[in-house]
């Protein structure tokens, strides 16, 4: 008993002198630290100890440690996970749009690793990894006790190897096994296309460092054979991304010192409003102003912005900052729901923790979390009312939940529908519609066989012809 009591002194140290140093490094000067909880923290000493001595294989002290961090973080939601120095590096690297791996946003459910949504343009989306999987294997190993930041270290790998992933997807009846080969990821996070006369398409599919600074270039080549009519925004399947550059992303359409978002914690710097302004959308001081470079007409063009299931976070952002403050109409499907802010902690030895540290609300005080963005008008991916069944917020273990009082019980309630499917025959569907239900999505930019641009582009000509109306 005298070993364990020691044992449980000297783990109980430990552990505090942890919480200490990442109160005090990480959150210095807020408030002073909460006392500990010493009786848990025995506790927490006393399995340490049982492990210790009596696990069947002997584990390194800085292991152990390392999985309590994990689980702490892992079990409060889904976004807030332990950084060891590859997953640290990994996301520095990340945020500048190159990183090796499939080009998967993943979560944890359940013990299986969970897709949140295949990046565009990337090995996993070519291979056609879809939104809501779960890979339960990888390679020859089970992912059933590992760690969320395990698992991805596994999918990671050197370009041009090979992996294969096991998955369990609804509505198959066995496992898909689908074999990938690794890659650099280079996210070109902006693209766009003059559709027709008159009619500009730009999409992001990332939120990076240098994703607005990429807008307003696009803006200028959009402009160059002279003014739009009308512009299409389209957030479709976008995760999300920086903050600042969420806020930047909306100063290009919004006019100057517009309210953009909130964000609310429990920490003084939690509580914070963001405007289209450089001292906010700029993430360093001295930064170039690109927003100078912006043509004037963008910010009053005739917008439509096309979300799904599949936009989340910065997109949301972007989405609701532009629905309250009534510049642009959104179109589709309800977002993902995922209202809240990550902030990345380090600490010592080139690791982090990101820890969910507030919650974020549109300029009219909603808060998304766990709801989405309802469009204003709602439109289906196919022309016969078909939309695909995509994982969102609410569908997370452990999701945080949205802390709104009743009266914003309806913000992702969708309107009802605008675009009505075909009446259909009491017979056998025809084949067109078999066709149109089964076609996998195209790959071409601003493709004609996108039903939802489709429906973008014809409301942005009745906008224009009923301005024109005398």
């Amino acid at each position: 008993m005298g070993k364990l009591k020691q044992a449980g002194l000297i783990c109980a140290g430990i552990l505090g002198g942890i919480l200490i140093s990442l109160q005090f490094s990480a959150m210095a000067e807020k408030e002073t630290p909460t006392s500990l909880p010493i009786e848990e923290l025995r506790t927490f000493a006393g399995v340490f100890n049982a492990i210790k001595q009596g696990y069947v294989e002997p584990v390194d002290d800085k292991k152990l440690i390392t999985y309590a961090i994990s689980g702490m973080l892992s079990n409060l939601d889904p976004h807030s996970t332990y950084l060891d120095a590859d997953a640290y590096k990994d996301l520095q690297v990340g945020t500048q749009g190159e990183f090796g791996g499939l080009g998967i946003e993943v979560g944890m459910e359940d013990g299986l690793v969970k897709v949140v949504s295949p990046i565009e343009d990337t090995p996993a989306d070519r291979a056609g990894v879809k939104s809501g999987d779960l890979i339960f294997k990888i390679d020859d190993t089970l992912v059933k006790g590992l760690t969320l930041t395990e698992a991805v270290k596994r999918m990671r790998g050197k370009p041009k190897t090979q992996i294969k992933l096991s998955i369990l997807r609804k509505g198959e009846n066995k496992p898909v096994e689908i074999t990938l080969t690794r890659e650099i990821i280079k996210v070109q996070s902006v693209k766009s296309k003059l559709v027709e006369d008159g009619y500009g398409y730009l999409r992001i599919t990332s939120f990076q460092e240098n994703t607005a600074a990429a807008l307003i270039k696009h803006l200028n080549e959009l402009y160059k054979p002279g003014p739009l009519k009308g512009l299409v925004l389209d957030l479709r399947n976008d995760p999300g991304g920086l903050l600042n550059t969420a806020i930047g992303v909306s100063s290009a359409f919004l006019p100057p010192k517009t309210l953009v978002t909130s964000t609310d914690g429990r920490t003084p710097d939690a509580k914070h409003k963001f405007y289209s302004s450089p001292e906010d959308y700029l993430r360093r001081s001295g930064q170039d102003d690109y927003i100078k470079n912006l043509p004037a007409e963008a910010r009053t063009v005739p917008m439509v912005v096309l979300i799904n299931g599949g936009s989340a976070s910065a997109s949301e952002i972007v989405a609701g900052a532009l629905q309250d403050n009534k510049r642009a109409i959104i179109m589709g499907t309800t977002s993902f729901g995922k209202g809240s802010v990550q902030t990345v902690l380090p600490l010592p030895g080139n690791t982090a923790i990101k820890l969910t540290t507030a919650r974020y609300f549109t300029p009219s005080g909603r808060s998304i979390q766990a709801k989405g963005i309802a469009p204003d008008i709602v439109v289906e991916e196919k022309a016969n009312g078909s939309s695909s069944m995509r994982l969102r917020e609410a569908d997370l273990e452990h999701h945080l939940e949205n802390n709104k009082d009743g009266k914003d019980k309806d913000a992702a309630t969708p309107a009802k529908p605008q675009s009505k499917a075909p009446a259909k025959s009491k017979g056998n569907p025809s084949r067109d519609e078999d066709d149109e239900a089964s076609e996998p999505p195209s790959r071409e930019l601003a493709s004609k066989n996108d039903y939802q641009l489709g429906q973008a582009i014809n409301l942005l000509k009745g906008l224009q012809i009923m301005q024109n109306r005398p």
